[in-house]
């Protein structure tokens, strides 16, 4: 979360209609929370995220801090979980994994309308696009490692001693999590047009299901792993915090490599690389080789499957911000629900793709 002036600034601007809050209830509450908060408060949004509402909270002395909150209107069931991803990043705040640091959560709704947490504001560089383009290409590498290095750092900590035992359940991951998107993906139906075709999407579920019995590992999964979900050093290739827990849980530490690794199986009318190699971004099988250097693994069994259920994840959170956009309660006020809806679609179809190819389906 940045203000700098450059091509790596978050997009920051007054609290969409939908999105407004009551600033004078808030400031209350923050001054029952942090004594030396000051007496005004100045709000505003975040733009760039699809999920949940973001606010840059600034007081009478100049502290900044950030809110998130659930968005407004109806919501799929277990979405939108602000609730862990206050537990989990205050779990990490004593780890090697960098974190801002949570401040104070908020389960009552009557304060601002929905619940929300409040953290410490962290200042650096939002690198929106994963080919990296906004920084140089001599960047571009010791980013990389950075960015995989943090991943590793994650996927190491003990979430049990973190105090994460209820978190989430390490065994069946993947085909948990099949099952779970597809129920958000099919509540999502209701509010798209009729005709859109699910074909590739239903085939990549049961796919999947059809393989998704690969060796149980265990490790606290962020669940939305990218370079866009992190804040990079001011000046320096390096990450200094990661952002946007909502999915997190405990589960197979290769469904989050493979969702960062997505980008290399995409063309870039998708946001991805594979028809246009980045100078200074490694191959994937360097990525690949750096995750196993941190995390001490020896390979990546089942990639395929991993890399197909990432695009099937990819495509149900697609579709869901396609339908939230037609219901008007999205974070960004420029996302058209045709052009998610049809980003769904292609990312189902690349999916499937891959487990057909490469995996021999």
């Amino acid at each position: 979360m940045n203000q700098n002036n450059n091509n790596s600034a978050a997009v920051i601007i007054d609290p969409l209609p939908a999105h407004r809050i009551d600033s004078g209830a808030l400031a209350r509450w923050l001054q029952r929370e942090v004594p030396d908060a000051g007496n005004g408060l100045t709000v505003r949004q975040f733009q760039g995220g699809m999920s949940n509402p973001t606010y840059l909270l600034t007081t009478s002395d100049g502290t900044r801090y950030v809110l998130r909150k659930k968005p407004p209107g109806d919501l799929l069931p277990k979405a939108h979980a602000i609730d862990r991803e206050f537990r989990v990043m205050g779990a990490l705040q004593n780890t090697d994994v960098p974190v801002p640091e949570m401040v104070a959560y908020c389960d009552d709704p009557g304060v601002i309308g929905a619940e929300f947490y409040v953290m410490k504001h962290v200042e650096g560089r939002i690198i929106p696009a994963d080919d990296m383009g906004s920084v140089t290409a001599e960047e571009r590498t010791p980013l990389s490692r950075s960015l995989i290095s943090t991943l590793g750092s994650l996927h190491r900590v003990d979430w049990r001693q973190a105090g994460l035992e209820s978190f989430g359940r390490p065994e069946g991951y993947l085909g948990r999590q099949t099952s779970r998107w597809s129920s958000q993906y099919e509540a999502a139906k209701s509010s798209l047009p009729a005709d859109f075709d699910y074909s590739e999407m239903d085939w990549l579920r049961d796919w999947l299901m059809d393989h998704s019995q690969v060796p149980d590992e265990s490790a606290i999964v962020h669940g939305d792993y990218r370079i866009g979900n992190a804040i990079v050093h001011p000046e320096k290739p390096v990450v200094i915090s990661v952002l946007d827990w909502e999915l997190s849980t405990i589960g197979h530490p290769l469904a989050d490599l493979a969702y960062l690794c997505l980008h290399y199986h995409l063309p870039g009318e998708l946001g991805g690389t594979a028809d246009r190699p980045q100078p200074g971004l490694p191959t994937e099988q360097e990525a690949l080789a750096w995750y196993c250097e941190q995390t001490g693994r020896k390979g990546i069994p089942d990639w395929p499957v991993f890399l197909a259920f990432a695009f099937f994840r990819g495509a149900a959170i697609a579709q869901g911000v396609a339908a939230r956009a037609a219901r008007g309660n999205v974070s960004t006020a420029s996302m058209d629900p045709a052009v998610a809806g049809n980003r769904a679609r292609q990312l189902a179809k690349a999916g499937a793709n891959i487990a057909r190819s490469l995996a021999g389906a």
